[in-house]
């Protein structure tokens, strides 16, 4: 099947926000976030970044296994205005084409609108193109280039 002939997805949504909750959306976050190195490190970031408003959405299959999941923030700036920054965005391999991304993506834009943003806003790796046709498919735009300076201590 092919991402452009996904099946509706049938995965229930709802808000991780006990610590195994978090803790059960490990195996799909680090298909993204491989450097994380266990449950409990996901749950300890994830509290961390409660703090600036994240929220992490997770999907989970009828066998209420978690398969997608998506971390996200409403914030301001001067650049974007108010939005909603969708900082993760993941669907566990085995289960990609089947249309989970798109809802979480949907889900993502309702939720942006009800909080009276001006626009969604991401950032992708370079390398990662199946993510990029995923993003133009939801009908975003490439409208920056990231830099990054990484500082040792």
């Amino acid at each position: 099947m092919s991402p452009t002939t996904a099946s509706p997805s049938n995965i229930n949504l709802s808000y991780a926000d006990t610590e195994d909750e978090i803790r059960a959306c490990f195996a799909v976050m680090r298909e993204l976030r491989p450097h994380l190195a266990s449950a409990q490190e996901l749950a300890d970031r994830v509290a961390l970044q409660k703090r600036s408003g994240y929220r992490l959405l997770a999907g989970r299959d009828a066998a209420e296994r978690v398969v997608a999941c998506a971390g996200f923030r409403v914030t301001e700036n001067l650049m974007h205005g108010r939005h909603l920054y969708v900082d993760d965005l993941v669907t566990l391999e085995s289960e990609r084409a089947r249309g989970h991304g798109e809802r979480l993506f949907r889900f993502l834009v309702d939720a942006a609108r009800a909080a009276g943003c001006e626009k969604v806003v991401l950032d992708t790796g370079l390398s990662n193109a199946l993510a990029h046709r995923f993003y133009y498919r939801q009908g975003m735009l490439a409208t920056a280039l990231r830099f990054t300076l990484p500082l040792s201590l």
